[in-house]
């Protein structure tokens, strides 16, 4: 498992203690520093089966100075918004934990954490 997380973010925090408090294994990828590129994002977004504007943090600063909220959810305009996440990964939404069954959850909640280490566990 890998998880992506701003140290500053609270649902990071709590990710991570619950990771740690049921001994998962994982990778810390603080992807403010480690900035994904548009084709990581794009895998990530098949791993989530999600669409970019569904993990746009559309509150921040910058997404505020892009008029992101007005721009079209459409797929002509995917690649808009994957550029604007991977130029401004700020506007991504945290923590993302990748399972080993090759899926990823956003996991703000943790009921989202634990689904993770559900998708996660060894079979058999």
């Amino acid at each position: 498992m890998e998880i992506w997380i701003n140290p500053a973010c609270s649902k990071c925090r709590s990710a991570i203690g619950l990771l740690d408090a049921e001994g998962a294994g994982y990778t810390v990828r603080r992807y403010l520093e480690d900035v994904p590129g548009e084709d990581e994002l794009r895998a990530m977004l098949d791993r989530l089966g999600l669409e970019p504007w569904d993990i746009t943090r559309t509150q921040e600063a910058a997404a505020k100075e892009l008029g992101v909220k007005d721009w079209p959810r459409d797929a002509g305009a995917r690649e808009r918004w994957i550029k604007a996440l991977a130029e401004h990964p700020k506007l991504i939404q945290r923590p993302i934990i990748t399972a080993d069954d090759g899926t990823a959850v956003v996991a703000r909640t943790e009921e989202a954490v634990r689904e993770a280490l559900a998708r996660s566990q060894p079979t058999g």
